[in-house]
């Protein structure tokens, strides 16, 4: 940033005349998602960003000449025609990129090589699921009959604040809801473990918690209908370039209206006088001032750090002094292990696939909190992904965060172990099931819960926040709805992001335009917003230069 661009932020007062200026900590999507809906509407802001890239979780990295994508397994909003499509599209997100969907949505396979596939069209499903086991034909009916319902209703509740809707936007809502509303009532109402116990089939009763990928623990059916039926039309697909490249086209459409990201800026505190936030002071100490600052990172960070835990209210009490550490509230933390493959894979396998491991199998996976190992195919997805003639694979469990956590503190040499276990296990279990790849796996890359605690400051490591329809959901909900994302007592600040909306990339890009939207009401200014222009063709270079990340990650790697 030039020298005078940057006094003009650590300046105390505002030069007269000018336009409010909002500071947003974080370049995750949502602190990109409230820079670009700020500037569209007309506010001058800055984003700081600890990271040498933007995203936070929606990220990827680079070794050897992969790049391992991690995030992203599917994007609510890929179809054109719909709002969540809208909100991509005011945010550049998918500019220039093809999108790729697939028939099913992932397949279970349990210990004898049986399997289940969940294809994403209802009649299709059924007549699979028939042939696994005829003796669930009413229970099978059923879902399919209810997921058919939800490929019939589109509702994407992402372009207006909760408080800020109009009569208008209200009564459209209400028409898509009241005559669907005993199949939302019914399919939120009942607990998808105890739906599926009630299959006879044993691979049916586990196959079915298993549709996300690992069973969540607690969701309802809903959630897996909605999804599956987003994917029925092609807007839960993947978009080229994948989580990095998601979140460099948003980065370049921020810049392109103005906006300014500054990385390797740590916040470590927000400045606060007279109960209202003023700006932010990074490491080191040098202190950048605003009239409005958004909080768009870690909630635990934001209100007991960055804050000193001094604007709290009864609903913030109970998130992050009750419900914060109790079993169930977050979404858990997983193990990443990135395959280089030297060659193709084998084409025959789905895309997604969830294995059910034995007892003694699961029990040599470090921290694994549940029986099952997933295996996604990468380099189905997207290109760009492996050098030329070589493939990706991304194997991923959920994993208990005080284990790796408790080991990296207190133990390096055995928490390097353990990672090298993960590889060695993903290796075996992948020579066994393709043996005709065992040779040619070249390298295995392996994260922790440890590590994505230390590169996006995510609480527990948790990659989506509060976990939906858990205790948190509803008191999240009122963050939003009712306290208009700003805390107790304290002016000129918000917050934005998974820690106030839930998980899911489109529910984070949807926080930061709430929060313009509620700061402009306060401020009195129209908000506003259009679609990106941005045409030209998606291609891998737009990542950024990888030699740079592969010895920005080599150097990190020693420590993670």
């Amino acid at each position: 940033m030039r020298r005078e661009e940057d006094t003009e932020w650590t300046r105390r007062e505002p030069a007269p005349g000018s336009p409010p200026r909002v500071i947003v900590v974080g370049a995750g999507m949502a602190g990109l998602s409230t820079g670009c809906y700020a500037q569209m509407s007309g506010m001058r802001t800055r984003i700081f960003e600890k990271h040498v890239l933007p995203g936070g979780c929606c990220t990827a990295w680079s070794r050897d000449g992969y790049l391992f994508d991690y995030c992203i397994e599917w994007l609510i909003g890929t179809a054109e025609g719909n709002d969540a499509h809208q909100v991509w599209r005011e945010l550049g997100a998918l500019d220039g990129k093809t999108v790729t969907n697939f028939e099913l949505f992932n397949k279970v396979t349990d210990e004898s090589g049986r399997s289940v596939v969940f294809y994403n069209e209802p009649g299709r499903l059924e007549a699979h699921l028939l042939e696994v086991s005829p003796a669930d034909a009413r229970l099978i009916r059923s879902f399919c009959r209810d997921l058919r319902r939800f490929t019939e209703i589109e509702l994407y509740p992402f372009l207006t604040a909760p408080a800020l809707r109009t009569v208008r936007e209200k009564a459209a809502t209400l028409r898509t809801v009241l005559p669907a509303f005993r199949l939302f009532w019914r399919t939120a109402a009942t607990p998808m473990h105890r739906f599926a116990d009630r299959f006879e089939d044993p691979l049916l009763r586990k196959a079915f918690r298993n549709i996300f990928f690992q069973d969540p623990e607690g969701f309802p059916l809903l959630p897996y209908l909605f999804n599956m039926a987003a994917a029925h039309h092609g807007n839960a697909g993947f978009p080229q370039g994948g989580s990095l490249g998601l979140a460099r086209s948003v980065e370049e459409r921020y810049t392109s209206l103005g906006g300014t990201v500054s990385y390797r800026a740590r916040t470590e505190k927000i400045l606060v006088e007279n109960d209202r936030a003023i700006g932010v002071e990074l490491r080191g100490g040098r202190r950048y001032y605003a009239e409005h600052v958004v909080s768009a990172c870690d909630g635990h960070t934001t209100i007991r750090g960055l804050l000193d835990g001094k604007y709290t209210g009864p609903r913030v009490d109970k998130l992050y002094d009750e419900l914060l550490e109790s079993p169930g509230t977050l979404f858990p933390a997983v193990v990443s292990a990135f395959v280089g493959v030297e060659g193709p894979l084998p084409e025959a396998d789905a895309h997604s696939t969830t294995y059910l491991l034995g007892a003694e199998e699961a029990a040599a996976l470090p921290g694994a909190l549940q029986d099952s190992l997933v295996v996604q195919l990468r380099s189905r997805y997207s290109d760009g992904f492996a050098p030329p003639g070589k493939s990706v694979v991304h194997c991923t469990y959920f994993s208990d965060y005080t284990h790796w956590a408790d080991l990296r503190r207190t133990d390096r040499r055995r928490y390097r172990e353990e990672k090298r276990q993960v590889a060695d296990f993903v290796r075996t279990f992948l020579g066994r099931r393709w043996p005709e790849v065992a040779g040619r796996i070249e390298l295995v890359d392996v994260a922790t819960p440890a590590t994505t605690r230390r590169y996006t400051g995510n609480h527990n490591g948790s990659i989506l926040a509060w976990k939906a329809f858990s205790d948190a959901d509803d008191l999240a909900a009122g963050l939003v709805g009712k306290d208009r994302m700003r805390l107790p007592g304290l002016a000129g600040f918000s917050m934005a992001g998974q820690w106030v909306g839930m998980g899911g990339l489109i529910r984070a890009a949807s926080t930061g335009r709430f929060a313009v939207q509620y700061l402009c009401a306060e401020l009195g200014l129209p908000f506003r917003a259009h679609e990106s222009t941005g045409t030209e063709p998606w291609h891998p270079g737009r990542l950024g230069r990888l030699p740079q990340l592969d010895r920005w990650y080599a150097k990190e790697r020693r420590g993670s």
